[in-house]
């Protein structure tokens, strides 16, 4: 991605700051429009919560942040942009007005986005001249991090268009749910609100507390969704014989009045009270700053896991990891710069620092770069081919905390035949030497698992590489 493609951000709110962190630290260049005095102090809060946590998902670091402006006019921030999102309040009137000026100022090719979450896009393109532009583009918090988007199209909008910015959000690491026909509040709110409904009731009536529901969600259901969704989860719970089972046992319960699904108890003063009282015991005692990095660590952790699984949001994941991750190239008389990445949350130990099994990971996926370079990568162990490691040295010279930016450098001392001897230094944004490590591989066959040489034309490359890192090696 280019830092020549423009964002413009129109709303500068929890979700327009999230927007904002998004394409910002995708490499996009990003005009914020609000008139809210306070915007530029609250999008900067959003955006350090942003900076620390979304580059923990990736094992490499994400693209050169964009140029950030903010300006005094919509018509300064939508000029040349090629994606304007509007994150106003939810208010038909509001948006409308917004969205009228937009067209007035924006490229014809803008795509303009609404992150609203429940009117139809037919509703915000009512009045346009150009309303095949806009559509629903609603995200969901923190924007930075979750990577679902529902984009909702109406039949005023060309396919082209839909594509497009289905590509774009993807490009920015999003998933992009095109839902094909328009309903009030699209699919995600719709099961929220059928939740929440059902939460009030439970608490208006002494069923619960607030903090009782929530456990109730976070220590039981909630981690099956995470991974499964709904259908999957009750699919399962079908046993073998899946989901007609699944539905031909519990069908029936749907006709017992175990919720108030269709009703919604009055938001009296008292009520409101109740709640508010409850939410303050059960979180009163962090600050909103604090709990917004909990909720953050927490996302990166689940999201890691499953993309070291390969999984739900990770699959999106590596996914997008590979559209980022810059080549390496080998450069005579030049350590190699195998890993540039952010220490994720899950790296760190009881003692609040990077546990030592990571440095030993950092070398590893730095031994890893080393063999993409030489045509040993994903395609060579495919064939049946790969380099094993039978020893490897650490030696640990100073601290490293989660969301600090690190380096590794990398030289071949050692690349003839099966051998290839590796040294890194794993540095800090400052320079500072953090650890070094000596790792030595050797060349197998995944057939037998036996040592064997490598093919020509990796050998003339390892040798090629030991060669041009001569004059580095002690």
């Amino acid at each position: 991605m280019t830092t020549s493609q423009k964002a413009a951000i129109l709303g500068g709110g929890v979700i327009g700051g999230g927007w904002l962190a998004r394409f910002l630290l995708n490499g996009w260049d990003v005009a914020v429009y609000d008139p809210d005095p306070e915007a530029e102090r609250k999008i900067g809060a959003v955006l350090a919560n942003a900076r620390r946590a979304l580059p923990m998902l990736y094992e490499v670091r994400l693209p050169a942040e964009g140029r950030l402006v903010f300006c005094d006019t919509l018509a300064e921030a939508v000029a040349g942009a090629t994606w304007i999102q509007e994150s106003a309040p939810e208010r038909l009137d509001l948006k409308h007005a917004i969205l009228a000026d937009v067209e007035r100022h924006a490229p014809a090719d803008a795509i303009i986005g609404s992150s609203t979450s429940g009117f139809r896009p037919s509703q915000l393109q009512e009045g346009l001249e150009r309303p095949g532009a806009v559509l629903v583009a609603h995200p969901f918090n923190p924007v930075y991090l979750l990577p679902l988007v529902e984009l909702v199209p109406s039949a005023v909008n060309a396919p082209d268009t839909v594509t497009r910015a289905a590509d774009i959000l993807r490009s920015i690491g999003m998933f992009p749910l095109t839902i094909g026909k328009e309903i009030d509040a699209h699919i995600a709110d719709r099961l929220l609100e059928a939740v929440w409904r059902e939460a009030l009731w439970l608490v208006k009536d002494g069923i619960a507390t607030t903090g009782e529901i929530d456990d109730a969600i976070r220590y039981g259901f909630g981690l099956r969704w995470a991974q499964m969704g709904l259908f999957e989860t009750y699919r399962i719970a079908g046993g073998e014989a899946g989901m007609r089972h699944f539905l031909a046992q519990f069908g029936p319960a749907l006709q017992w009045p175990w919720t108030k699904l269709m009703d919604v108890p009055d938001l009296t003063d008292e009520l409101v009270e109740r709640i508010a009282a409850q939410s303050d015991a059960q979180s009163g005692h962090m600050t909103i700053r604090e709990l917004e990095r909990l909720r953050d660590d927490n996302l990166v952790a689940k999201m890691r896991a499953l993309k070291g699984r390969n999984a739900a949001v990770g699959v999106l994941l590596n996914a997008h990891e590979k559209t980022i991750a810059p080549p390496s190239e080998a450069v005579a008389g030049q350590a190699l710069q195998t890993i540039s990445r952010i220490v994720p949350v899950d790296w760190t130990d009881y003692n609040g620092h990077m546990n030592e099994s990571r440095y030993g990971q950092a070398f590893s996926d730095a031994a890893d770069a080393v063999l993409a370079v030489i045509g040993a990568g994903e395609d060579y162990v495919a064939a049946g081919n790969s380099f094993f490691t039978v020893e490897t040295g650490i030696k640990y010279l100073a601290e490293l905390h989660a969301g600090a930016p690190i380096h590794v450098e990398t030289v071949v001392t050692e690349g003839a035949g099966k051998k290839l001897r590796l040294r890194h230094s794993l540095l800090g944004e400052d320079g500072t030497l953090h650890a070094t490590g000596e790792q030595l591989l050797i060349h197998v066959s995944l057939e037998t698992r036996r040592a064997c040489e490598p093919t020509d034309a990796v050998r003339s490359a390892l040798e090629g590489l030991a060669a041009a890192h001569a004059g580095l090696v002690r």
